[in-house]
């Protein structure tokens, strides 16, 4: 435990900072995700999980809980699988044709 009064406020400080940060990163990891998951299960609203990710991503960006390349990257990374999602839409396939498959083995 610090014994000087600026250190003891410094310690205050960092942790709020902390806590914040910590808030922010879970939310851009958590959107992120969901981003991702909206890719595999093909669901129709991935463009708008894309767009909140990349938000969310932003926000921290300014905030600097995260670097401004490390939200570039990761943006332009779901940019460029949503422009493959949009321009081949994978196909849905229905239950019946899985157990044809299954008893075709």
């Amino acid at each position: 435990m610090a014994n000087i009064k600026s250190q003891i406020k410094r310690n205050r400080q960092n942790e709020k900072n902390r806590i914040r940060n910590r808030n922010l990163r879970g939310a851009a990891r958590t959107a992120v995700n969901a981003a991702r998951n909206a890719f595999e299960e093909n669901e129709p609203n991935t463009k708008e999980a894309v767009l909140k990710a990349i938000s969310t991503l932003d926000k921290a960006s300014e905030k600097g809980v995260i670097h401004k390349n490390n939200a570039s990257r990761r943006k332009g990374r779901l940019m460029k699988r949503l422009a493959a999602f949009i321009a081949n839409p994978p196909v849905a396939e229905d239950p019946a044709s899985k157990k044809k498959k299954k008893a075709a083995k």
